[in-house]
């Protein structure tokens, strides 16, 4: 018989390959980080192993794909902060006032800390890639490499970038493009990187049109995605018509930036003849409706997306980690803002969350489903009971609307567990949080002791 690394036996498979086949009692044979088979019945007929994971009732998927996160946004949970700030009322106010604040705090171990927490976060339940992105205005250069660290400890992969803005000044922008290319040569050239390199932006309200064509150009150069916010607020929408009186699509569209490499992360605002701008550039889209429900920004037509056949992806803006918390609130928001429960099916929310998320992010050739020549990035999910069937015909619908990331079992990232018997193995978890306390408590001091400021140096016309 033949030998492989890792077996994992009789199990639920869902496989979220072309056919979204999912088999009732499966197996997956795992060597040398990647996937050699996967059928029906039981695999020691064919394979002996190093290692055998055979488990009652036990759901394997492929890992879970992050399309958009903040790791630096964890640092604000349960912060005093907000007690001391005059609550905003709408979302310029929300950057305003906390996340620029946030952002002009962070020191380079800040970031590192974030990486970390939020990779052991992300592992615990059930994600294993993920695209990052840092705003640190005081520290742009050499600060992805922190987030690097944090990771590559942890042992998941993701891409991360620097979120290029101008808010304050017109040369910061070009530091933001700077950091961004530096990382992407350096991690681009390395196999071996658990963190890649892509070209990101804040939004299009807080750059000029020649840092949009900067970094177009660069991410043609380098052939990485890039990503920006697009029509989170009305802020976006409201600048864009004053400066350059046009739409944000509108203006993407005519200065050149639009292509299928560019996810656009949110589209709350966005018009029917917009969505009509994007299909036809086949753009890419993350919805993350768990932070646009805390912002209190509104709900995308991700309906209409899809109806036009374009590919979401779901990610959480640094807000909740647990995908199946992002999952569920996918699939429940669009069926009362529309007032139709027929929108938006168990398949689809976890295909958002999978295949189209690493199509989203461009690496659906390696990720996003269990296939023959993948790697080896697999979710194995026991759940402590369920409470109707748990089979091929129901498995769609419990991972939407039953399961939790406290019923992860395990992740292997490139055929390596990360979590394991529903512990991290990467990490001295007890370490990190004991490390983690003292870090943000020295960033929470350092934002209750600056001054308040709202005012903001807007781009000049």
């Amino acid at each position: 018989m033949e030998k492989v690394d890792l077996l994992i036996n009789n199990a639920l498979v869902v496989t979220m390959n072309p056919r979204r086949d999912v088999i009732p009692r499966g197996f997956i044979a795992v060597r040398d980080g990647k996937i050699v088979d996967v059928g029906l019945g039981d695999g020691r007929s064919k394979y002996t192993a190093e290692e055998y994971v055979e488990l009652k009732k036990s759901v394997v998927t492929p890992g879970f794909v992050c399309a958009h996160t903040h790791f630096y946004g964890l640092l604000l949970t349960g912060s005093p902060w907000f007690g001391v700030i005059e609550a905003p009322s709408d979302f310029q106010q929300n950057l305003q006032r906390i996340w620029w604040a946030l952002d002009e705090s962070l020191t380079y171990e800040d970031v590192y800390v974030s990486a970390l927490l939020g990779s052991m976060l992300f592992a615990r339940t059930g994600t294993t890639f993920f695209k990052d992105l840092l705003d640190a205005p005081n520290i742009t250069r050499n600060s992805l490499d922190y987030v690097e660290k944090g990771v590559t400890e942890v042992g998941l992969r993701g891409f991360a970038g620097f979120s290029v803005t101008q808010r304050r000044s017109l040369s910061e922008g070009y530091e933001g493009i700077a950091e961004n290319e530096r990382f992407v040569k350096k991690t681009h050239s390395n196999p071996d990187s658990n963190v890649k390199g892509v070209f990101t932006l804040h939004a299009s309200f807080t750059v000029t049109d020649d840092v949009l064509i900067k970094t177009k150009e660069l991410a043609d150069r380098y052939g990485t995605i890039y990503a920006m916010h697009l029509e989170e607020g009305l802020i976006d929408v409201y600048h864009n018509i004053e400066r350059y009186g046009k739409r944000p699509v509108e203006r993407l569209r005519d200065i050149g930036f639009l292509s299928p490499r560019f996810l656009a992360i949110h589209g709350v605002q966005v018009t029917e003849d917009e969505l009509m701008i994007l299909k036809q550039y086949d753009v890419r889209i993350a919805h993350n409706a768990m932070s646009n429900m805390i912002n209190g920004v509104g709900v995308p037509p991700i309906p209409k997306m899809l109806s036009l056949g374009m590919t979401v992806s779901i990610g959480n803006d640094g807000y909740v980690m647990d995908v199946f918390e992002n999952m569920r609130s996918t699939y429940l928001v669009h069926k009362v803002v529309n007032r139709d429960p027929r929108l938006m099916s168990p398949l689809k929310i976890v295909e958002m969350a999978t295949i189209d998320a690493a199509k989203a992010l461009n690496v659906h050739d390696k990720i996003g489903s269990i296939e023959v020549g993948k790697d080896a990035d697999i979710t194995i999910i026991v759940p402590e009971f369920t409470h109707t069937p748990l089979d091929e015909r129901t498995v769609y619908g419990h991972l939407v609307n039953t399961f939790n990331g406290k019923d992860v079992w395990g992740v292997l990232v490139r055929g390596k567990w990360v979590t394991k018997e529903k512990r991290l193995v990467t990490v001295d978890v007890d370490k990190v949080i004991d490390h983690a306390e003292k870090v943000v408590n020295r960033l929470w001091d350092r934002m209750l002791s600056m001054e308040v400021k709202y005012k903001v140096e807007w781009l000049k016309p």
